[in-house]
């Protein structure tokens, strides 16, 4: 039994929740910063349902949306930061 046939579909799943919440405290709760999270959580799932379905990307394409991913959530941690 591959434990990861079972978790990566998961972590997907709680990525993808992730992101929803992100994106709801960024309308309802008009915070700047979800936007941010839910982008980069957005990415994330994206790119994990990729590479579960086995599809291959390049390195530099992979390193390139790692990079803006993580750009995101450097912005976004920076705006919740300096929230008062």
């Amino acid at each position: 039994m591959d434990l990861s046939l079972y978790l990566q579909p998961l972590s997907i799943f709680i990525e993808a929740i992730i992101c929803i919440i992100a994106l709801a405290l960024s309308i309802a709760k008009k915070k700047i910063y979800g936007w941010f999270i839910a982008l980069t959580f957005g990415i994330y799932v994206v790119y994990d349902i990729v590479a579960f379905m086995e599809t291959p990307l390049s390195p530099s394409v992979v390193a390139i949306i790692f990079l803006i991913a993580t750009l995101s959530m450097l912005y976004g941690v920076w705006l919740l930061y300096r929230e008062p």
